[in-house]
């Protein structure tokens, strides 16, 4: 049951990632990518930081940068350029190759059994969302496919990483510390390549605060606690529903229409997702995290109800949220510099 409770949880974040698609296209100033992704990481990681107190320590600091960069500030960009080369669906399909990619990751970097389950659902799974969101009269591009494929590999190689590494820190401040990371990536280039769109409107300022707060700060604290506590690959394999979501919106929301192949498609992929958390073959080596000293059970769930409060009163001033509490590792090697007021 904790599994299940965990697991549901890390899917919360490409559910709402599955929403940026409908958000960019309806209301956010249109060939401006860079900007988007620079307004749903660093100002998102800067109130992470802000909120939780906490800074890296030692080689936490080379180790954050590292991890943002690969699973935000490339991550993001290399996602654009294949969404404005590709169709969106050969760019969907591309991504969704991510979970082969950690699933052989995983054999190089944390020492786990080559498993053919896994490798075979993630096969299915493309299969899948190839399904749903391709198209016959998709044309690949060269660059588009490269910058795909790319993309794919940054944030799978991010993902494991951040399970080999460990989480020394609380959710909140481990997001933030990415967050700010990819961010300080992205804005040099987002001013030497676009600038400040125009026509920022109401409309915009709310999409942009839903992609920072909501698919930035709150999408990714509860990803990385996932990846802490079920295994990587299963955790790939969740990352199949972005693309199922953005889809399902655009037939509820925009009128578009499913075929037969798309039912078919929504089948195979949610099946390889199910099939990619079951437990198949012996327990994989424990990683850094899971190595640390593991707190007890009365301290192993904090809620997060000051950032969450502090999250609600700036996306929807007067409102209440229900905040979600998630882990927070404390290691007293790898625990973080507390800032001073």
């Amino acid at each position: 049951m904790r599994r299940l409770s965990v697991t549901m949880a890390t899917a919360l974040a490409p559910l709402v990632w599955g929403t940026t698609y409908l958000v960019t296209t309806q209301f956010l100033p249109p060939d401006a990518p860079l900007f988007a992704a620079l307004m749903r990481a660093l100002p998102a990681g800067l109130l992470a930081v802000a909120l939780s107190r906490a800074l890296p320590r030692g080689s936490w600091w080379w180790r954050a940068a590292v991890l943002g960069v690969l699973n935000i500030g490339a991550f993001f960009p290399l996602l654009f350029v294949a969404a404005y080369r590709l169709p969106g669906g050969l760019a969907a399909t591309l991504g969704a190759g991510q979970p082969l990619i950690v699933a052989v990751l995983a054999v190089v970097l944390l020492g786990q059994a080559w498993s053919a389950w896994r490798l075979g659902w993630g096969v299915v799974g493309v299969l899948g969302v190839a399904l749903v969101v391709l198209r016959g009269d998709a044309v690949p591009d060269l660059l588009g496919v490269v910058a795909g494929l790319a993309g794919a590999a940054s944030m799978g190689l991010g993902v494991t990483l951040t399970k080999r590494w460990g989480r020394p820190a609380g959710a909140l401040a481990f997001a933030g510390w990415q967050l700010t990371a990819g961010g300080l990536f992205l804005l040099p280039l987002t001013l030497i390549v676009e600038g400040v769109p125009a026509g920022i409107d109401a409309p915009a300022v709310a999409g942009y605060a839903w992609l920072g707060l909501v698919g930035g700060l709150l999408a990714y604290a509860l990803w990385f606690t996932g990846i802490g506590r079920i295994p990587v690959t299963s955790a790939a394999m969740l990352a199949l529903l972005s693309p199922v979501v953005a889809a399902a919106l655009g037939a509820l929301v925009l009128g578009e229409r499913f075929e037969p192949a798309q039912l078919l498609g929504f089948a195979l992929a949610l099946s390889a997702i199910v099939a990619g958390q079951l437990r198949t073959g012996a327990a994989a080596p424990p990683s850094a995290s899971e190595q640390q000293n593991v707190p007890t059970a009365a301290r192993a769930v904090e809620p997060l109800a000051t950032a969450g409060a502090s999250v609600a009163a700036l996306a929807h001033p007067g409102t209440e949220l229900v905040t979600l509490g998630v882990g927070i590792d404390r290691s007293a090697e790898a625990g973080p510099a507390r800032v001073r007021r």
